[in-house]
């Protein structure tokens, strides 16, 4: 029986990327990341919830792919990280972004890409579970319903 890989290591297989430590990674290349996959994340949530125009497919989305509502998910699920995701989310909350959120607070944003950067991370260590059951955390404890 064949052994079924996960998408990172179909990624790094077929285009055959090398290893990386991580870890060297800026927080805004996890970010950069992060956000690609938590927006995949909500998008295949909304998409398995029902078949709609794609116009209304984004305008559920944009509900929760936003810096306000990813603020506030990191701030409901800061006491369940590990030292190293704590970590890790700081690294991206407190890196020199030279872009804004044009609808959201200095701080929403700043916390938001320490999110995606938490996220980006756990992705790239392969470690999808962990993203989901975070991701899922956090939209229960807001009581948010996709």
């Amino acid at each position: 029986m064949e052994e079924s890989l996960g998408l990172l290591k179909k990624i790094k297989t077929a285009f055959a990327c090398g290893e990386v430590d991580i870890r060297t990674y800026s927080p805004l290349t996890l970010a950069y990341i992060g956000d690609g996959i938590y927006e995949l994340i909500i998008r295949t949530v909304i998409v398995e919830r029902g078949n709609r125009a794609a116009a209304n497919l984004h305008k559920k989305s944009v509900k929760y792919v936003n810096a306000t509502t990813q603020a506030a998910m990191a701030g409901v699920i800061l006491e369940d990280l590990s030292e190293e995701e704590l970590s890790v989310y700081r690294r991206g909350r407190n890196a020199k972004s030279y872009t804004t959120a044009k609808n959201a607070s200095v701080s929403d944003y700043r916390k938001a890409t320490g999110f995606e950067a938490l996220i980006g991370f756990l992705y790239l260590q392969d470690k999808m579970d962990r993203a989901i059951e975070l991701i899922k955390l956090a939209l229960e404890r807001l009581e948010i319903e996709i």
